[in-house]
């Protein structure tokens, strides 16, 4: 009877050991280049990953093996509704087109995007439920400060205590720098001629050191502007208290943004969001997908205002770099089709075919696994004579690749003065 205490209390420990692990070891739990779990999780999920929470459940049942190929790999029929127009630069015409008829106001940055949910323009979609669950929708959102976005450049929103401390910070980062420098020029300058790797290592770390250092002295430069004229400065601290009032006044929890964590969760729930028009035909084609085959519809992707559209675009060549992008509106989606059969793309793209068909969509099936949908608000594609008026404002997919390859060509070999500089007009 010892013998056999013995030995249970060591399996069971080890067997409730297994089967917690097991839920995490499902095909696809895998880390994809450098991406972590944490990267998808909705903001809730983090804090819960060790837990089987519906987030969990839901992502389960999208990646459950089905036996057999799913995304690119499953042979489908694809619809000419889903493919791209002859002239390639007409699927983002009509979706340019649509925001001009309606005269959309589209968020700049977060701070907007917080005053368009608190006056409803925006609602906030939930991380799960039963129809649809969200997967990596703001999983490029930081722990950073909150920021303005104004002609290209992000200024840190703060509290007037806030900004000391980040006055703090950046004196304190250029003297640690200043110093590091000045040590590593001196080892530098003791070595020999001949001792090349270790020289060459060492400037590899001044360089580095120089960077982090010209960086620091921008920020800084960038509060002195913006904060030292009265006026501006007291309407970034009005910024700063009506982004506060709205992450206390949220309705499920009340988000501290003295904290990185805080910041990063409430970036996520406000990057949740959809103007209603897009929510409603979001939740026709979920309920479609999971009334038909049992499984929650995965969506990656909803609105995405200017900063962080540009910020996607130096990681992710398809974010698109126009003036007015489709995410920026809160009217598009987008739904993965990675882990769906042949079955399982077919009756999606044959539902987005028939809203398509109706005139309630603009719609592409990409072939980075993603259906981009985008809702019309009146359920009525905008006038021909608005579409061609807009072509001229966007660029053809061919020379937006071309684009994007010549910038990674200049960035990889070294050129002349002349070459760098076209480089850096084409970024």
């Amino acid at each position: 009877m010892t013998t056999i205490k013995r030995h249970s209390a060591f399996i069971i420990p080890s067997v409730i050991f297994l089967l917690v692990a097991a839920l995490f070891v499902v095909p696809g739990w895998k880390k994809r280049g450098r991406h972590s779990l944490a990267n998808y999780l909705p903001a809730p999920a983090v804090a819960q990953a060790s837990e089987v929470t519906p987030w969990f459940e839901a992502m389960q049942k999208v990646k459950e093996d089905r036996g057999e190929p799913t995304g690119k790999q499953a042979r489908v029929d694809i619809p000419q509704q889903v493919r791209h127009y002859n002239d390639t630069r007409r699927f983002l015409a009509i979706q340019v087109a649509e925001v001009r008829e309606h005269r959309f106001e589209t968020p700049r940055d977060l701070i907007d995007l917080a005053g368009m949910i608190a006056r409803g323009e925006m609602i906030q979609v939930k991380p799960v439920s039963k129809n649809y669950v969200l997967y990596g929708v703001g999983g490029s959102a930081g722990t950073d400060q909150f920021t303005r976005y104004e002609n290209g450049k992000s200024i840190g929103l703060y509290s007037e205590a806030g900004l000391q401390q980040a006055y703090t910070r950046i004196a304190e980062q250029q003297s640690e720098v200043k110093d590091k420098l000045t040590g590593l020029r001196k080892e530098l300058s003791s070595l020999g001629r001949r001792e090349r790797s270790k020289r060459a290592q060492l400037q590899t770390q001044i360089s580095a050191s120089d960077k982090r250092f010209q960086a620091a002295r921008e920020e800084k430069e960038l509060l002195d502007r913006n904060y030292g004229n009265p006026e501006r400065r007291a309407e970034l601290f009005s910024d700063y208290g009506a982004l506060t009032s709205f992450a206390k006044s949220r309705p499920d929890r009340d988000f501290n943004l003295e904290e990185g964590a805080g910041r990063r969760e409430l970036k996520v729930r406000m990057l949740s969001s959809l103007r209603p028009e897009a929510y409603a035909v979001l939740e026709e084609i979920a309920a479609s997908y999971r009334q038909t085959f049992g499984r929650p519809l995965p969506v990656t992707s909803l609105v995405r205002p200017d900063e962080y559209q540009h910020q996607l675009s130096k990681r992710n060549p398809n974010a698109t770099l126009i003036d007015t992008p489709p995410h920026s509106t809160g009217l598009a989606f987008d739904v993965y089709y990675r882990y769906m059969t042949a079955a399982e793309q077919t009756h999606v793209m044959n539902h987005l075919a028939r809203l398509k068909d109706a005139g309630r969509i603009e719609v592409l099936r990409e072939n980075r696994d993603h259906y981009h949908v985008f809702a019309f608000v009146d359920g009525t594609r905008p006038s021909e004579s608005l579409i061609s008026a807009s072509l001229g404002n966007v660029s053809s997919r061919r020379a937006v690749q071309e684009s994007h390859h010549a910038v990674a060509k200049a960035k990889k070999k070294p050129a002349t003065k002349k070459p760098r500089a076209k480089a850096r007009r084409r970024r």
